[in-house]
C-alpha cells in the first residue's frame, strides 16, 4: 500500500465531507421522513427535495468511505485482510474495488518470492506380464520350411502432445483461485484439504502471481499462466517467531 496515496485519498474524503456538512447545515435531516407531508406544508416541497438530496449525498460518501477502509484493510496479511476482502466482495462491485485499490495503491507493488518448479509426479512403470515357458515341441518329419510371415506395418507414432511446464497452471474459462489452490493441495497431500488450508493457499497463490492477477484475486482471465507457490500455503501467524 502507498502511504502517500492513502494520505491523499483520506484528505480528499475529508474535504468532501466538510463541503457536504457546510452545504447541508441548514437542510432537514432524516427525521423529515417520519411526516413528509407536514414538513411540506410548513417549509415547502423545495426544502424537502434539497434535504433528501443531501441525505443521498451523505449515503454515497459513507459507502465510498467504507469501500476505501475495506480496501486498505485487505492489504493486511492474515485473517483481518481475508475478512476485509470477503466483506468488500459482498458490498462493492469489482469496478469499485479496482478503483479503490488504484486510489490507495494496494497491490501495485508486490514482492514476489522466488519460485522453484514443482517436480512432476513419477509415472508408474508399466507392469510387464511374464509369459509361460514354451512347452517341448514333438519331432515331426522334416518338411519344407514355411515362408516367413511378413511383419505387419508399424502403426504411425502419435503426434507429441504439448505440456505446460511443471509448476504452472493455465487459467481456463470458469477457473477461480479457490479451485486452483484446492486442486494443488489435493495433488500435494493426496487428501481433501480443509477450508482454512484452502484459504491460506489462495493467499499464497495470489502473492506469487500478483503481477499477473492484479489487485482483484477474483478476476482471472483465460490464458493467464499462474506459477505455483513454493509452499501451498503461508504458515499461520502464530507459528512465526516473535
Amino acid at each position: 500500500m502507498s502511504l502517500r496515496r492513502l494520505a491523499g485519498t483520506t484528505a480528499a474524503m475529508a474535504v468532501v465531507a466538510a463541503l457536504l456538512a457546510a452545504l447541508s447545515a441548514d437542510l432537514p435531516g432524516p427525521g423529515v421522513l417520519a411526516d413528509p407531508q407536514a414538513f411540506v406544508d410548513t417549509a415547502g416541497p423545495d426544502r424537502l427535495v434539497a434535504g433528501l438530496a443531501a441525505q443521498l449525498a451523505w449515503l454515497a460518501w459513507g459507502w465510498g468511505a467504507l469501500g476505501l477502509v475495506l480496501t486498505a484493510l485487505s492489504a493486511i496479511p492474515g485473517i483481518v485482510g481475508g475478512l476485509a476482502r470477503g466483506v468488500g466482495r459482498l458490498v462493492l462491485p469489482a469496478g469499485v474495488r479496482r478503483a479503490a485499490a488504484v486510489a490507495l495503491g494496494v497491490g501495485l507493488v508486490v514482492v514476489t518470492p522466488t519460485l522453484t518448479a514443482c517436480s512432476p509426479a513419477a509415472q508408474p512403470a508399466a507392469a510387464v506380464q511374464s509369459l509361460p515357458q514354451s512347452l517341448p515341441v514333438p519331432d515331426w518329419p522334416a518338411g519344407p520350411a514355411p515362408a516367413p510371415a511378413e511383419a505387419p506395418p508399424a502403426a504411425p507414432s502419435p503426434a507429441p502432445v504439448p505440456a505446460w511446464p511443471a509448476g504452472e497452471h493455465v487459467v481456463l474459462p470458469g477457473d477461480c483461485l479457490w479451485d486452483i489452490a484446492a486442486a494443488d493441495l489435493r495433488a500435494r497431500t493426496g487428501a481433501e484439504p480443509h477450508a482454512t488450508e484452502v484459504a491460506r493457499a489462495v493467499e499464497a497463490w495470489w502473492a506469487a502471481n500478483a503481477d499477473v492477477i492484479g489487485p482483484d484475486p477474483d478476476l482471472l482471465l483465460p490464458g493467464q499462466v499462474l506459477r505455483a507457490p513454493v509452499t501451498p500455503a503461508p504458515p499461520p501467524e502464530s507459528e512465526n517467531p516473535a
